[in-house]
C-alpha cells in the first residue's frame, strides 16, 4: 500500500511559519480604539455611510433582515424537493486571484504504511488544509471589504485586525442564511453562452431579465446572477481571472435599495472587471462596506439556469471560524 506524505521539510517549513504567526499575535500589542476619520467617503448619493441603520454596534448588517418569517415563505417555494449545489469543487489547481491557493494534505498521524493498530485493526486518514478562505465558492462578510482601512458601521482596522483574525465583523456572529433565493439570468437574457468580461449589467437590463422571468426581488432576498462564467474554469483559466460581466455602482446602489440580505453570483467579485475609471472593487466596497449586504461568489448557477429555477429557498450554514471574513462554503437551493 503507498502512502502519500508531505516531505518532513515542507512540513517543517509549514509549522514554522504558523509558530512565528502565533508568536507574531502573541507580542503584538492590543488594539487601541482609534475614532474613524470624519472625511471618510460618503456613499454615491453623498450621504454618510456610518453609523448604520441598525445601530452603531450592529456587527451582521443586512443579516438583520433575517427572520423566521421569511423562512416560513421560502420554505413554500420548494414544490419538487430538488436540490441544487451551488458550491463548486476545488483543489490546488482551481484558479484563484489575487495570491491565494488551496492545498490539501493526507496526514494521518498513526497508524501508517501498511500498520494497524489494535485487534481490530484500526486505520484512518485525516486531511490538512492549508488555503486561502478565498478560493472557489465563499462568503464575503461584513468585514472583508474597506474603504482606506474603514470598514462596516466605522469599525478602522487599526481597532480589531490582528494578524490571528478580526475582533469585530467576524462571520462566526452571523447567523445562518435561510431566505429565498432568486436567479437572473443575464446570459439567456443576452442570448450568450458566457456573457463577456467587461459587460456591465445596466438597471434596465437587469429590470428587463427579471421581467421576462416573471420574477421580482422582494425584501430579504439574496440575489444571485448567471453569466456562464464558471465554464471558464479548466477551458481558459487566464480568461476566467482577467475579467469578468456584472454589475456596476448604478446597479449596485438599486438592489441595495431593494433590501436584499446578499448579492453573488458565478463570477469570482461578483462585479464588472476590468473597469474604465481605474477603480479597484467599489461595487464591493459599496455593497459590503457601505450596506452591510453579503456577497457570495462563485455559485455554481449552471442547473438552475438549465432548469428555469428563478426563485428558490436559500440555505448557507457557514463555518464558525472565529474572526473570518470570509469563508468558503456550499450553499444550496431547494426547489
Amino acid at each position: 500500500m503507498k502512502v502519500w506524505m508531505i516531505p518532513t521539510a515542507a512540513l517543517g517549513a509549514f509549522y514554522a511559519a504558523l509558530g512565528a504567526g502565533a508568536a507574531s499575535a502573541q507580542s503584538a500589542p492590543a488594539p487601541v480604539a482609534t475614532p474613524a476619520p470624519p472625511s471618510a467617503s460618503p456613499t454615491p448619493d453623498e450621504g454618510p455611510w456610518f453609523p448604520s441603520k441598525w445601530g452603531p454596534d450592529d456587527e451582521i448588517g443586512a443579516a438583520n433582515l433575517l427572520s423566521p418569517e421569511l423562512v416560513l415563505k421560502a420554505i413554500k417555494l420548494v414544490k419538487t424537493g430538488k436540490v441544487y449545489q451551488l458550491g463548486v469543487p476545488i483543489d490546488d489547481k482551481f484558479p484563484a486571484v489575487l495570491h491565494r491557493r488551496f492545498e490539501l494534505w493526507n496526514v494521518p498521524p498513526a497508524p501508517t504504511g501498511d500498520k494497524s493498530e489494535g485487534p481490530n485493526k484500526f486505520t484512518m486518514n485525516d486531511e490538512l488544509i492549508v488555503a486561502w478562505t478565498g478560493v472557489g465558492t465563499q462568503l464575503n462578510g461584513v468585514g472583508h471589504i474597506g474603504i482606506d482601512h474603514v470598514y462596516y458601521n466605522g469599525h478602522h482596522a487599526k481597532d480589531f485586525v490582528t494578524v490571528r483574525g478580526v475582533k469585530k465583523l467576524g462571520l462566526e456572529k452571523t447567523p445562518p442564511i435561510v431566505t429565498r433565493g432568486i436567479l437572473i439570468d443575464m446570459a439567456d437574457f443576452y442570448g450568450l453562452e458566457i456573457v463577456p468580461a467587461g459587460t456591465e449589467f445596466s438597471i434596465a437590463d437587469i429590470t428587463a431579465a427579471l421581467k421576462k422571468q416573471g420574477t421580482k426581488i422582494e425584501k430579504g432576498d439574496v440575489v444571485l446572477f448567471h453569466t456562464g462564467w464558471l465554464k471558464l474554469v479548466g477551458r481558459d483559466n487566464q480568461a476566467f481571472l482577467s475579467g469578468e460581466p456584472g454589475i456596476g455602482l448604478d446597479a449596485a446602489k438599486w438592489l441595495a435599495d431593494q433590501d436584499i440580505v446578499a448579492f453573488g453570483g458565478d463570477t469570482w467579485a461578483s462585479e464588472v472587471a476590468p473597469r474604465k475609471d481605474g477603480q479597484r472593487i467599489p461595487v464591493n466596497q459599496y455593497m459590503v462596506a457601505k450596506r452591510g449586504i453579503y456577497n457570495v461568489e462563485l455559485t455554481e448557477t449552471s442547473g438552475l439556469a438549465r432548469d428555469k429555477v428563478y426563485e428558490f429557498l436559500f440555505v448557507l450554514g457557514h463555518p464558525l471560524y472565529i474572526g473570518a471574513t470570509q469563508e468558503i462554503v456550499n450553499p444550496i437551493a431547494i426547489r
